[in-house]
């Protein structure tokens, strides 16, 4: 199975607690708001998050904190089987330089209560709350096509 990353970041201000998503341009996933990363080359998940992160928004993470596994996979037809994957999310709170677009993303702060769930990934708005709340865990996501969810499961991860 294919490992991806997944990095938010995340800063308080005097509007509230504020998470960074990014428009997807191109590729897998265009259209939709996002946490930046991407696929794990021949490198750890954390460098591959560290990567993806300073190319897709010029930023480059000073700490992570892996805060979930999602687990996904994709039933439709034999080759969204290439889709299945398990994607290791990260929170950064520190960072140097300040998040720009790319030809890939275009980034956008959002207050925990604005984020768009409805232009995100269906499975988004199962965990992505759970985890800006605080809480660390483990799911699995089953879609019938990339955008129809038919079985999921969340659970702690201590």
């Amino acid at each position: 199975m294919k490992k991806a990353t997944l990095c938010f970041l995340l800063r308080e201000t005097d509007a509230g607690q504020e998470v960074l998503l990014a428009m997807k341009k191109r590729g897998f996933g265009q259209g939709k708001w996002n946490g930046v990363g991407g696929k794990v080359d021949d490198e750890s998940v954390e460098e591959a998050a560290r990567r993806e992160t300073a190319e897709e928004i010029g930023v480059k993470v000073i700490e992570l904190e892996e805060v979930a596994v999602l687990t996904f996979y994709f039933t439709a037809d034999p080759e969204s089987q290439d889709w299945n994957q398990e994607v290791h999310v990260f929170f950064a709170k520190s960072w140097r330089g300040e998040p720009t677009e790319s030809e890939e993303m275009k980034p956008q702060w959002y207050i925990y209560d604005d984020v768009p769930y409805d232009s995100m990934w269906a499975d988004d708005e199962f965990w992505l709350p759970r985890v800006l709340a605080g809480e660390r865990l483990k799911a699995v996501f089953t879609f019938s096509d990339s955008e129809t969810i038919i079985s999921h499961e969340i659970t702690p991860w201590d």
